[in-house]
């Protein structure tokens, strides 16, 4: 069974979130800037010690445009959310120590990254789903024990 920690959090600031991140991403792919890379990491390292209620991010968005113009709320897993946070600081810790291992294999993995990350912002999260499958969720149809 799915560990499931139901979170209710502004819908606004849920898109804020996902879109934000993945543009910080292509800015530092395009621009070649990694100190954007290196907010990147910080943000997704403090989402996923503080949990998405107290994400930076979202305390951004709700903590201004939320109090303009209210969003309606929406629920999420909290558990889903904080294993796709450490999994991409673990992905911006990578690349950032790639590109100091050498540039052209670290902006790559940037792109690959923010590819990824654009993915997750569409509305289909790899890491999220991920966590759901080794959760014992229906999508792994092939790990079910079968009596």
């Amino acid at each position: 069974m799915t560990k499931y920690k139901a979170v209710s959090i502004p819908n606004g600031a849920f898109i804020f979130c996902r879109y934000g991140l993945a543009i910080m991403l292509w800015l530092a792919y395009f621009f070649r800037a990694e100190w954007v890379l290196l907010l990147v990491l910080i943000i997704f390292a403090l989402s996923a010690a503080l949990t998405v209620a107290k994400a930076p991010m979202i305390l951004l968005y709700s903590y201004t445009v939320e109090k303009i113009k209210s969003s309606r709320q929406v629920i999420v897993n909290s558990y889903a959310i904080r294993f796709a946070h450490i999994l991409a600081t673990a992905f911006a810790l990578v690349c950032v120590l790639l590109l100091h291992i050498g540039p052209n294999i670290g902006w790559r993995a940037v792109l690959v990254f923010a590819v990824i990350k654009s993915v997750s912002a569409l509305g289909f999260c790899p890491a999220s789903r991920l966590y759901e499958c080794a959760n014992g969720s229906s999508c792994c149809t092939f790990m079910k024990k079968h009596d």
